[in-house]
């Protein structure tokens, strides 16, 4: 059980956590925007050291079909960037607990959903598409990850729900 002396600790670490978590949603959507860019710093970087591995090979593979595509049809890469617009909004959403966490909890348990539907969807779309397995484990870290500090954020909600609800 988790014990403190005071909610504004509570609200502290609750608040870190939001915060660590919309900076995670940032970050993954600022970087879908120069995709074929940071692919290209990649591949270069791999073909410099002359690593070969099923990693690289795929980031080889990646990069060229980014390049080739963008060349030709650039309009596909727009699908990134809503991917990237829709990791900013919804960071933004993550406001509202982070303003008053017992009274938009739901928000986290949103995030939660969404984690725990990032397994299934990672390995059927994944597999549908060709994405080698161990690029989809990598992708499932999202949801490893950011449920882990959203479900760690949602137990101390629950707490410093109950402990108000005492002083009520």
């Amino acid at each position: 059980m988790l014990h403190y002396r005071d909610t504004r600790e509570l609200q502290n670490q609750i608040s870190n956590r939001i915060v660590l978590f919309i900076a995670g949603l940032v970050f993954s959507g600022v970087t879908a925007f120069p995709i074929e860019g940071e692919l290209r710093i990649a591949h270069q970087w791999i073909t410099r050291n002359e690593w070969d591995n099923v990693f690289t090979k795929w980031i080889a593979c990646v990069y060229q079909g980014v390049h080739e595509t963008n060349s030709a049809y650039p309009f596909i890469s727009y699908g990134s960037d809503w991917l990237g617009f829709a990791h900013i909004i919804i960071a933004i959403a993550f406001l509202g607990p982070l303003k008053d966490p017992v009274k938009n909890r739901w928000i986290i348990e949103f995030g939660l959903i969404a984690c725990l539907a990032i397994f299934p969807f990672a390995l059927i779309a994944g597999a549908v598409r060709g994405i080698p397995i161990f690029w989809r484990f990598i992708d499932c870290m999202f949801g490893i990850v950011g449920g882990w500090i959203l479900w760690s954020c949602y137990i101390r909600i629950k707490l410093l729900e109950s402990i108000k609800s005492l002083n009520a």
